[in-house]
């Protein structure tokens, strides 16, 4: 994955997904929708290659509260594409069975130099795929926001026969 220093190799039609190329990492907390509570870190890569699209992995692990890793706890990659009036569709699919097509827009806060430094891109979750054995999900909600130069993500999920409620919330440093 490509992570340019400098956004010249950003294309125009996803300028407004500029602020999320690079890595991305930090600790955050989470529980499952009427389950225990945790604490994990996540490392996140959103990259380039100069067509109109981001690449996105992220890989987490559940952690003490001294920040050891415990055990791996998730994996998932995908594409965010450009929509019209700064829209984007998201296909993001993980080791669960799972595949889920997102959409959502962006909103622009701040610009400095010319270069995005405050923005929120929220997207909803429009459908889900799911293998056979795959554990079922009814609704997701994902914010991703930049503030202060962290990347900050919140993902609000629900599951059969539950209301929607957190399920993680992270700050994440550039690396």
């Amino acid at each position: 994955m490509t992570q340019p220093d400098e956004l010249a190799g950003v294309h125009r039609d996803i300028a407004h997904l500029s602020w999320l190329v690079g890595s991305w990492g930090g600790f955050g907390v989470g529980s499952m929708p009427g389950g225990d509570h945790f604490r994990y870190e996540e490392l996140v890569q959103f990259a380039t290659d100069g067509r109109p699209f981001l690449e996105y992995r992220s890989q987490s692990w559940i952690v003490d509260d001294d920040g050891n890793h415990l055990r791996p706890s998730h994996t998932e990659s995908g594409y965010l594409r450009p929509a019209p009036d700064n829209g984007v569709e998201a296909v993001i699919c993980s080791p669960l069975g799972i595949a889920e097509l997102w959409l959502g827009t962006v909103t622009v806060t701040s610009i400095e130099n010319a270069r995005i430094t405050g923005a929120m891109l929220k997207v909803h979750a429009a459908n889900y795929v799911r293998t056979p054995t795959a554990p079922a999900i009814e609704s997701g909600t994902r914010l991703y926001g930049i503030a202060n130069g962290d990347l900050f993500v919140a993902f609000d999920m629900a599951l059969p026969g539950k209301a929607e409620s957190s399920h993680t919330a992270i700050q994440l440093k550039r690396r």
